[in-house]
C-alpha cells in the first residue's frame, strides 16, 4: 500500500501549468514544510520540505485557493522518478501525488500567519453575536439556495 498523510504549511505559492492537448489538465507543484516530531542531537533542521504535485481538479483548487503560509492536510501517494539533466547526470525525484487536500485552520488563523485571504469575502470576525456570519446586502444572487 502506498498512502501518505501530511500536514504542513506551503513554503511558496503553487506553480501551476496546464498540459497540452485537447483537454488541458492543471498540474500544480508546491512544497509543504512538515514539522518534525522529534529533534535529533546536532541537527538544526526542525522541518522536512516535501514536494507535492496535484493534477486536474486538485491542481485547479491549488491554483485558486492555496498560497504561501496556508496550513493544509494532504493525502496521496509517493511517486519516484528520474531524468538526465543537461550536464548528463541522472537526477532522482520523489514527490507526493496529491489525491485530497484540505485546509486545517481558519482564515483568521491563516491571516495571522501572513497568508493570502481574498478581499471579496467577509471575514469570520464579521460574525453576529449568535455565531453566524453576517451576509452583506446584495449577495442574494450569488447564494446557491433561496
Amino acid at each position: 500500500m502506498n498512502k501518505v498523510i501530511l500536514m504542513g504549511r506551503l513554503t511558496r505559492d503553487p506553480e501551476v501549468r496546464y498540459s497540452q492537448g485537447e483537454q488541458a489538465t492543471a498540474v500544480a507543484r508546491y512544497t509543504i514544510a512538515v514539522d518534525r516530531r522529534f529533534r535529533r542531537e546536532n541537527d538544526q533542521q526542525t522541518a522536512d520540505f516535501i514536494g507535492c504535485v496535484a493534477f486536474g481538479r486538485q491542481g485547479e483548487f491549488a491554483e485558486k485557493y492555496l498560497r504561501k503560509g496556508v496550513k493544509i492536510a494532504i493525502t496521496g501517494r509517493i511517486q519516484t522518478g528520474s531524468y538526465t539533466n543537461r550536464d548528463g547526470q541522472k537526477v532522482y525525484t520523489t514527490d507526493v501525488v496529491v489525491e485530497e487536500q484540505e485546509f486545517v485552520e481558519s482564515k483568521a488563523a491563516s491571516e495571522q500567519n501572513g497568508s493570502f485571504a481574498p478581499a471579496d469575502r467577509p471575514s469570520p470576525s464579521a460574525a453576529a453575536g449568535d455565531g453566524f456570519m453576517n451576509i452583506p446586502d446584495g449577495i442574494d444572487e450569488e447564494l446557491p439556495f433561496n
